[in-house]
């Protein structure tokens, strides 16, 4: 019998979770190097109710979705650019992959001098780390259609503006939610590291740092079970957009 598919990673979740029960339960590892699961659920309700780790997730999201969403408004027209003029593609695209080699703990302290504190850097920052995927999957979509399907459609007198939004993005809509798919969760990343690095009032990598100083293994494992969550929510959201536009251009 062949079993769902939500079941495997379930299991394998319930089993990390056990394990991790069995090891601090019985003491084969310290208190301060791995917390009780019943002490990061304590701490993770009690941040929840009292409000703090809401604000902060809150806050963390929207400078993700804001950087996300300057990351699209660049990336899918940089994307389709890169896809349908092949100068311009040989020029940028190298570009484009040296600038994933630079980490983004390198690029917060410069985004500070030049933008300073505040949300504006770590926004910047999200959609820079973002930004990548989008154009490479917009290209990549782009690209992957069928030449025949174009040739038709430009007999019909498709051409330009219209063959654009009419042919083109319709069809590489998956790919290119795809690469929004696994920007976005970058995107969760960068706003944390930038809320590390470059500071802030309050968000998820500001509880992290004040964690980390009081020295709380529970607050701090409690952080980061909920910006795994919210990943795996947010992942599964826009996986399930990205299928639904997969059927309807099927169709």
């Amino acid at each position: 019998m062949r079993l769902p598919n939500w079941l495997a990673p379930v299991l394998l979740g319930l089993s990390v979770i056990l394990g991790w029960l069995i090891f601090t339960t019985t003491g084969i590892i310290a208190p301060y190097l791995l917390p009780h699961p019943g002490a990061v659920l304590a701490n993770l309700i009690h941040g929840l109710t009292a409000g703090y780790l809401l604000d902060s997730l809150v806050q963390t999201n929207i400078e993700a979705g804001i950087g996300a969403g300057f990351a699209a408004i660049i990336g899918v027209p940089l994307g389709l650019a890169i896809a349908h003029w092949k100068i311009f593609s040989a020029s940028i695209e190298p570009y484009l992959a040296a600038s994933q080699a630079i980490p983004a703990v390198a690029i917060a302290p410069l985004l500070v001098t030049w933008i300073g504190y505040g949300i504006a850097p770590i926004i910047t920052l999200c959609a820079i780390i973002v930004v990548f995927p989008i154009v490479i999957s917009t290209g990549v979509g782009i690209r992957s259609i069928d030449s025949d399907v174009i040739a038709a459609a430009r007999l019909d007198g498709a051409g330009g503006i219209n063959l654009l939004t009419r042919i083109e993005i319709p069809l590489a809509a998956p790919n290119i939610l795809a690469g929004f798919r696994n920007g976005f969760t970058l995107a969760i990343t960068g706003a944390v590291v930038g809320e590390m690095i470059i500071g802030g009032q309050k968000g998820l990598g500001i509880m992290l740092i004040t964690a980390q100083h009081l020295h709380d293994l529970p607050a701090m494992f409690a952080t980061i079970i909920l910006l795994a969550i919210t990943a795996v929510f947010i992942y599964l959201i826009l996986r399930a957009i990205e299928m639904k536009v997969v059927q309807i251009v099927s169709v």
